[in-house]
């Protein structure tokens, strides 16, 4: 039986949603059919924290883009309070914000997410949706309003979800730059005997390296 009320997790569809942003009204995650999509909610407009991190995903956009990425913002704050704080943005600090912020005046996307932690107020957190190009949720990440994300974070964690799924392997902590492999990623392990001594013949092969039959990894 569905739960009533529940949050979407990790691995579910994302859901339905009709929303109306600074761009005109998208439907999700249909719109976005075909390409992966970072929707990342902040507390408010016109706040010196939120500020910062427009302006940081707006720099990375490009870089998200060559990965068939789509931004997309969202607050509890009206449309023409969107509009108003990037033309502040662009006349302030010279950086014009491309990606469509939506308009969830009633709170309703922001209930269905999970944005809303009473114990943090009214406002939204700082949430952020990884959802890849089948509509499917990859990664959530719930920052408090004090605390600013960080964005080459959440572009390094699109980019391993996708060689993850185009290569079937693991990424290792701090990947690309681990202390310990490197670049380097991660073999799924061993699923049986067999396949545990396998593995231990290709690393004598080179064909892969391991520190034992268990922690196996390799080059792309």
């Amino acid at each position: 039986m569905e739960e009533v009320g529940r949050i979407p997790l990790i691995g579910e569809k994302f859901p339905e949603l009709k929303v109306k942003t600074t761009q005109g009204e998208l439907c999700l995650p249909k719109d976005c059919e075909g390409k992966w999509f970072v929707l990342f909610s902040h507390p408010a407009d016109f706040t010196p924290v939120c500020t910062t991190e427009f302006i940081a995903f707006q720099s990375k956009k490009e870089e998200f883009e060559k990965l068939n990425c789509e931004l997309i913002g969202l607050s509890v704050d009206q449309v023409f309070s969107h509009i108003k704080w990037i033309e502040w943005i662009k006349e302030n600090r010279g950086v014009e914000i491309t990606f469509p912020i939506i308009a969830d005046d009633m709170g309703e996307v922001a209930k269905t997410l999970g944005m809303i932690h009473p114990k943090k107020g009214t406002n939204t957190v700082r949430a952020v949706f990884i959802v890849d190009d089948k509509g499917i949720i990859r990664l959530i990440l719930y920052y408090p309003q004090e605390i600013g994300r960080n964005i080459d974070e959440i572009l390094r964690a699109v980019k391993a979800l996708q060689t993850s799924d185009n290569y079937g392997v693991a990424t290792p902590a701090n990947w690309p730059e681990n202390p310990i492999i490197g670049d380097k990623v991660i073999v799924p392990p061993a699923s049986s005997v067999k396949e545990a001594q396998e593995r231990l013949e290709k690393a004598k092969s080179g064909e892969i390296e391991c520190f034992d039959w268990w922690f196996c990894y390799k080059n792309l």
